[in-house]
């Protein structure tokens, strides 16, 4: 899942949103001198949602139906276009509309500025450029966040040709999105519960 998923999948508890966005950011165990406990109970609920996409049934069977050379980079499309799910259809899942949301959100890290990594600011002038999340409901946005991807990665890749692959298969993945974010929304519910007790 992308910033979006993580951030919703959070709840209303700031310090859990905010640690869903550092996720991507930090690297090995947190550092609990550097956050708050629920910052880093959401780093760490950030990598628990992300084994568990990576190793759900039907995420798993919509990466093999990828297309070589698509397949490779399997992980990093599905999340991208979850995001544009979620997005695109976003009052199904939350109560406040996605534009708010965005706001929200990118005001968030702006009051917890000090608490960011370096390129989680970076990523949130990104963010304010593109009207993130609230962007990833455009196919256009998404498009070139694919695309922004494939140039930061090392080796080359066919990123910035994605979308049209998933456009293709938008039906299919809109129905694995269907069945497995609600039970993404179970396994969060039953983690935040042991989280906190």
């Amino acid at each position: 899942m992308n910033h979006l998923a993580h951030t919703l999948l959070a709840g209303d508890d700031e310090d859990l949103r905010l640690g869903g966005m550092l996720g991507d950011f930090v690297r090995g165990r947190p550092d609990p001198a550097l956050w708050a406990l629920r910052v880093v109970d959401g780093i760490r609920l950030h990598r628990a949602i992300d084994v568990y996409t990576d190793t759900h049934p039907e995420v798993l069977a919509a990466k093999a139906s990828l297309p070589p050379p698509y397949r490779r980079y399997a992980g990093i499309l599905l999340d991208m276009w979850f995001d544009h799910c979620l997005a695109r259809d976003f009052l199904r899942w939350s109560a406040r509309p996605l534009p708010e949301y965005s706001v929200a959100l990118r005001a968030l890290l702006w009051r917890q500025d000090a608490l960011l990594t370096p390129a989680l600011r970076r990523f949130r002038g990104y963010m304010e450029a593109n009207d993130l999340p609230a962007g990833y409901a455009d196919r256009a946005v998404l498009g070139r966040a694919l695309a922004g991807i494939g140039q930061r990665l090392s080796r080359a890749n066919p990123l910035d040709s994605a979308l049209p692959v998933l456009v293709a298969q938008e039906e299919e993945l809109q129905r694995c999105f269907e069945v497995f974010f609600p039970q993404l929304q179970g396994f969060v519910q039953e983690w935040v519960n042991r989280a906190g007790s």
